[in-house]
């Protein structure tokens, strides 16, 4: 496999071909945010997934695809991946999603509003809403399960290679974001799962599920 999730800011997205689906990301920001381009192949639909920073860079990512966008996910409220949303959203007309529950701090209010349970349609492309709790109380992953394949999933700053997401600040939960986690996603994924967090390289489930001791030992 070609791909290898190895992005840097200003430099080249990485390709994901799955058949049904194609996954291109690309890193902005000198916090090395990753956004998320799924384009679905048989219709040309398009996702993008936290339009984080340099609207020009996330709007060249869209022209690597199809060159449409029909839709646009924040993941979470922090202002690291939301600075490029307003633009991005103008620009392409996106119908834009985020968790109910850190919608009112976003600076766009969605179009729509997610819970724990929903789906979302791109084009043939059917990915599951997962609510993780804790890192801020409205953040949501997507898992999309490639019939031909594995589950992918794109999981915000909620899960890292190593571990969860930041829970040192006010109003954050680390043992919400642990148990989340460890029920919706461990518990529901197998381990050939392959996760793409909001920074840095990707892993697999199967990688981090021993250590998940660890993580609940030392509190982070």
């Amino acid at each position: 496999m070609a791909y290898t999730g190895e992005v840097t800011p200003g430099g080249p997205s990485d390709v994901r071909e799955l058949g049904p689906a194609t996954i291109r990301k690309r890193a902005v920001s000198d916090m090395h945010n990753n956004v998320y381009l799924l384009t679905c192949t048989a219709t040309g639909a398009q996702l993008l997934i936290d339009a984080a920073d340099d609207a020009e860079r996330c709007l060249a990512l869209v022209g690597e695809g199809t060159g449409r966008l029909d839709h646009l996910v924040t993941t979470h409220q922090h202002w690291d991946h939301v600075r490029a949303l307003e633009e991005v959203a103008t620009a392409t007309g996106a119908r834009t999603y985020a968790g109910e529950d850190d919608a009112d701090a976003l600076p766009l209010a969605p179009d729509v509003r997610l819970r724990q349970g929903d789906t979302l349609r791109v084009g043939e492309l059917e990915l599951d809403v997962v609510h993780l709790r804790g890192h801020t109380p409205g953040s949501v992953a997507l898992a999309w399960s490639d019939p031909e394949g594995v589950t992918h999933l794109f999981t915000g700053d909620a899960l890292f290679p190593g571990g969860v997401g930041n829970t040192k600040q006010p109003g954050q939960d680390f043992d919400a974001l642990y148990t989340d986690v460890v029920e919706r996603l461990f518990g529901a994924y197998d381990d050939d799962t392959w996760f793409y967090p909001g920074h840095g390289n990707d892993g697999t489930l199967g990688a981090e599920r021993p250590a998940l001791p660890e993580w609940r030992a030392r509190g982070w």
